[in-house]
């Protein structure tokens, strides 16, 4: 979650005791009654206008940004300060309603709540003031360019006070259009014929020349079908904008909210997913765009186009624990880790491991490429035995270098991910200090990867792959007979393209008992790790359930 200004927000899970409830909210739910659960979410607005100060006045309190809490002291010279703002408490109290088996929602001004009096709802129209606009793309754009009430087009007309002059006119011209007119669509013979038998019963006076014509319209049927076309592509050809790309249509959406904000003083942008259908250079561009039109700009978003467009004070990392907490986590970087670094290497590097739970952090590119591929490969070999990477819902970074693994590893730590690492043999106080940062240490004794696959394959499997290789003039000066020289020559191509793939085709190639035995372990305690069997029964049950550990019983699933 990314958004422009930290200060302009905090959004926090409350606790509803001691605050007064709607006239038609249900009470608080007992801790053991689970059927009906209860949301309570207060957010705070900060950096109000000379017009909204007047409208919520008496619901305006004191905002103290530095210590980011309420002024709540009797001093009245505590508010001078430059870092003491006027703001406004909101709060949303969501419930479950089972007659209706649906979720109920209001929204009140929180000191409503809190003063023990009658809670005061916090209005639609409150909510315009405050100039909150929230893209629901699947809700929102199904109708956006339609003159239904509330939709986004009707929105834009009743704030320039347009008021369109079609309704009669367009009435009238339908109700003189004669459907189906043409002979050659052969409705008008049988409605003649129909004419011809109605005279044999009944004089023309009681009805004669029946015809097909639209009849019974309102101006809401015309709210309803009247909607725009829209032209993609070279061509001319039209469709409904409903019709559209889901790209197409976000993109609609947004332009058409953006008329809405720049009619607003002040205006707080929400937007799920923003890069959702849409190219890398228009995801950049919707989130420029937005930035400047908005007061306050909330995204939600796995983009590292999206996410790079913000400064790293500005992001949060989202995230819920094993509790079932929702809980919000500032990046903050270790002292190996430079900004500058960070920005550059943010899409290669940083982002995949801000938006994975678990985390591997490898030495170096050859390990980043190869390890996902032997767990790949052994899980196709052995599901029952081996995980691939993905399965697991682990991600691996490449650490660039051994001494960039524990600030890596560090990163990620504190933001409340699971971390582990891979690499080669260590000194054992470096091997001591990334061991304080990661879950999982996997170490193997060589000082190379490509070393440690050498040694631990088998002869036939290296002579397999020297055969397929189209070998380059400098090594085939070296080695004339590559095949017969299959692990010296191996070794030699391997350090030539060290980080090119090199050593991930060689082992793609592999069978289960070709792939070195410190591999297969390694896959091996990683998924122990992250898939754990579950525990055995107690003892009295034991005797009642003997299948209980059997492969592929459930797993845990805490995480």
């Amino acid at each position: 979650m990314a958004k422009s200004d930290p200060e302009a927000a905090a959004i926090e899970d409350g606790d509803a005791a001691g605050k007064a409830l709607g006239p038609d909210e249900p009470a608080a739910a007992e801790e053991s009654d689970a059927e009906a659960p209860r949301i309570e979410i207060e957010v705070t607005i900060a950096d109000l206008s000379e017009e909204q100060l007047a409208r919520f006045g008496d619901n305006v309190e004191f905002w103290d940004s530095n210590a980011d809490s309420f002024y709540e002291a009797p001093n009245p010279e505590g508010i001078d300060p430059a870092h003491v703002v006027e703001a406004l408490r909101v709060t949303f109290h969501g419930w479950y309603d089972v007659e209706e088996d649906d979720f109920e929602g209001r929204t009140y001004f929180t000191r409503s709540l809190l003063d023990g009096g009658t809670p005061v709802p916090f209005t639609k129209k409150d909510k315009q003031a405050c100039g909150f606009l929230y893209l629901r793309s699947l809700r929102t754009g199904t109708r956006a360019l339609s003159l239904e009430r509330g939709s986004l087009l009707d929105i834009i007309l009743r704030l320039k006070e347009v008021r369109p002059q079609m309704w009669e006119d367009t009435l009238a011209t339908l109700s003189g259009f004669s459907v189906a007119a043409d002979p050659a669509l052969g409705i008008t013979g049988v409605l003649e014929s129909i004419n011809a038998a109605l005279k044999k019963y009944v004089p023309k006076e009681w009805g004669i020349e029946p015809h097909l014509k639209v009849s019974n319209l309102t101006r809401d049927h015309l709210r309803k079908v009247i909607t725009a076309f829209i032209a993609t592509g070279e061509g001319q050809h039209a469709a409904p904008y409903y019709r559209q790309g889901t790209g197409t249509i976000n993109m609609l959406v947004l332009a058409m909210l953006s008329q809405i904000a720049a009619d607003k003083q002040n205006v707080i942008f929400a937007m799920e997913e923003p890069e959702t259908a849409i190219p890398p250079y228009a995801q950049k561009r919707i989130v420029h765009e937005i930035r400047q039109l908005a007061s306050q700009a909330l995204f939600t978003s796995h983009s590292p186009y999206v996410l790079e467009e913000f400064a790293i004070e500005e992001t949060v990392v989202l995230g819920r624990g094993s509790d079932g907490v929702l809980a919000r986590k500032p990046i903050s970087l270790p002292d190996n880790v430079k900004l500058k670094r960070y920005r550059q290497e943010f899409r290669t590097r940083f982002c995949e491991g801000l938006l994975a739970r678990r985390i591997l952090i490898a030495e170096g590119a050859t390990e980043a490429s190869a390890f996902p591929v032997v767990c790949r490969l052994l899980s196709e070999l052995k599901p029952d035995t081996y995980r691939s990477l993905e399965a697991m819902g682990v991600c691996v970074v490449d650490a660039g270098s051994e001494t960039n693994i524990r600030g890596m590893a560090k990163l990620y730590r504190e933001l409340g991910k699971r971390t582990f690492a891979l690499c080669d043999k260590q000194e054992a106080a470096h091997q001591a200090l990334i061991e304080q940062e990661v879950e999982c240490l996997l170490m193997h004794g060589e000082k190379g990867f490509e070393a440690m696959v050498l040694k631990g394959t088998t002869e036939n499997a290296l002579k397999r792959f020297a055969a397929t290789i189209d070998w380059p003039q400098d090594l085939t000066q070296t080695f004339p007979d590559p095949v017969a020289q299959a692990s010296d020559a191996l070794a030699a191509y391997f350090k030539k393209n060290k980080g090119n793939w090199g050593i991930s085709d060689f082992l793609a190639q592999c069978s289960e008992d070709e792939i070195p035995e410190w591999l297969r372990q390694a896959c091996t305690r990683l998924k122990d790790i992250c898939d754990p069997p579950p525990p055995p029964p107690p003892p009295a049950e034991a005797a009642a359930q003997p299948e209980a550990g059997r492969p592929g019983a459930p797993a845990d699933g805490a995480d």
